[in-house]
């Protein structure tokens, strides 16, 4: 053989990344709405001491604020929760959904939707700049490279313990509170940890994003989802708890058994990481062996920055959790320490930055997740244009068509694939709750099945799609650790396939027992 031959390339299919995959989808939902028939339920709202119905005309009606007019409207909701402010998105009236005249999204709302679901997004935008900015500042300090070299010294051999503890958290966060798109806080920290210990970018991911949501799937009180959602159907978010307790347990044990597992394998071996091939990359981006020269001596100013800087995040916690915080509350607390460390990073004799570097750290550090903010603005574009076009709701109805004849065990299985199709379409869990479940929960009373079983079936159908959605906040994570989106489908579809397999067993288990 000549061997100045040389041999072919093999053609390799490569996936786009996370901006072109959203682009696509952006096409793809303009085009459903030409083709998908248009159509919407009544929308109902509490406003100002009443209950205002908005029909698919557009025509506005106006009732009492009682539990008379909620029935009449056969909203098995109790009107307190209205009034309190539990239910504070419009909910969709059962029986009212109507076809209206085609609306046809133009190509030109391709880049509108794109520029409105940015400006939409912008709450959480700023507190992940404000994130990036406070990251910056800390490694500009150079107290992440002194803290963790001090850690790695100490974990030596124990290093799955941190994965564990930072995964069970974050599940009971999920579970608890709802935590989703606060976990994009945690990657900065923990990512040059797990290089550190000889893990990749998935361990990171499925120590974060992963746990969470298996912690909002296999939710007990999650506020956001289960309460919400509860509400929105006519039951009680106690019942099924302890179902939901039991699915709790199991899936926690099952990830983190998952996780020890790959974990394990890549440290003994990198090159079975699933994203090996952007291992350098993922590394030169989050490691703390930077370029520029740090003294490595654990002073007690780098450790009053740590500490101010690991305070962040139990206090975003603990604001979420105990004042129904919002990102721009989330963000005003990240700025104030950023504040105080930037003075601390600024000033002293020795290793002082002077107010020049500092103020770029930051700024440069707030740049490095431009591209992470627009990912989820892009991302709520899709939405707005499935609703804007129409179809959202028909979706809906002929969901609800779908399962109106079915009975017993198939009907909860059906219905919880149908929350899996519907999380793609909503990937908002409260949004998809109070559009969804004034249609569907209904439909197990022809079943006789309790109301709060279609809850748990939306719970697992709805996560089960999160972990794969582009639509949802899968995509901003994987642009943050840039990450293929290829390499961590790999990884989770193992974990889809558990929740619906898993769950569908529970989901079957409570009718039989109902």
């Amino acid at each position: 053989m000549d061997a100045s031959v040389k041999p072919k390339k093999k053609w390799k299919l490569k996936m786009p990344g996370a901006f072109t995959i959203l682009f696509f989808l952006t096409v793809i939902s303009v085009f459903l709405t030409w083709f998908i028939p248009a159509g919407s339920y009544s929308k109902l709202a509490y406003s100002h001491d009443h209950l205002q119905v908005t029909a698919p005309s557009g025509k506005k009606t106006i009732y009492p604020a009682t539990q008379a007019t909620l029935d009449k409207l056969h909203v098995k909701i109790d009107v307190d929760q209205f009034k309190s402010g539990a239910i504070s998105k419009p909910v969709s009236v059962p029986g009212t959904y109507k076809r209206l005249k085609q609306h046809p999204m133009s190509i030109y709302s391709i880049f509108t939707s794109m520029v409105n679901g940015t400006m939409q997004a912008v709450d959480i935008m700023i507190f992940i700049f404000v994130l990036g900015g406070l990251i910056g500042v800390v490694k500009a300090s150079g107290a992440f490279e002194s803290g963790l070299s001090a850690l790695t010294k100490k974990s030596k051999g124990k290093e799955f313990i941190l994965v564990f503890m930072v995964a069970v958290l974050l599940a009971f966060g999920g579970t608890l509170c709802g935590i989703e798109e606060e976990a994009v806080a945690f990657y900065p920290i923990l990512a040059p940890v797990f290089i550190a210990m000889g893990y990749d970018s998935i361990v990171t991911v499925g120590a974060i994003f992963l746990a969470s949501s298996i912690g909002t799937t296999f939710s007990i009180i999650n506020p956001f989802s289960v309460v919400i959602a509860s509400n929105a159907a006519g039951t009680q978010f106690t019942q099924g708890m302890m179902g939901r307790i039991i699915g709790f347990t199991v899936a926690v044990i099952c990830l983190l058994l998952y996780l020890h597992w790959y974990a394990r394998k890549v440290q003994k071996d990198p090159s079975f990481s699933y994203s090996y091939e952007d291992k350098e990359k993922f590394d030169k981006m989050w490691s703390m062996d930077s370029t520029e020269e740090h003294d490595r001596t654990f002073t007690l100013k780098k450790k009053i920055i740590l500490i101010l800087f690991a305070c962040a995040f139990p206090i975003m916690i603990w604001g979420v959790m105990a004042k129904n915080w919002a990102f721009p509350n989330m963000a005003a607390s990240f700025l104030t320490i950023a504040v105080i460390i930037m003075f601390l990073t600024c000033f002293g004799k020795k290793d002082g930055l002077g107010e020049y570097k500092t103020t770029t750290a930051f700024s440069d550090g707030a740049a490095s997740l431009v591209g992470v903010s627009l990912i989820i603005g892009l991302a709520r574009g899709i939405n707005m244009i499935l609703s804007d076009g129409y179809i959202s709701d028909t979706i809906l109805y002929a969901s609800s068509k779908v399962v109106s004849h079915m009975s017993g065990s198939f009907f909860i299985i059906v219905m919880m694939l149908i929350f899996f199709v519907l999380g793609f379409i909503v990937p908002s869990s409260s949004g998809l709750a109070v559009l969804a479940m004034p249609i569907l929960a209904p439909l197990a009373d022809t079943v006789h099945i309790p109301r709060y079983i279609v809850v748990t079936a939306y719970q697992f159908g709805q996560y089960a799609m999160l972990f794969l959605a582009p639509t949802g906040l899968v995509m901003a994570t994987l642009q943050m650790l840039d990450m293929k989106y290829s390499h961590w489908v790999r990884f989770v579809w193992p974990v889809v396939v558990f929740v619906l397999v898993f769950g569908g067993g529970l989901l079957v288990a409570e009718v039989l027992m109902a």
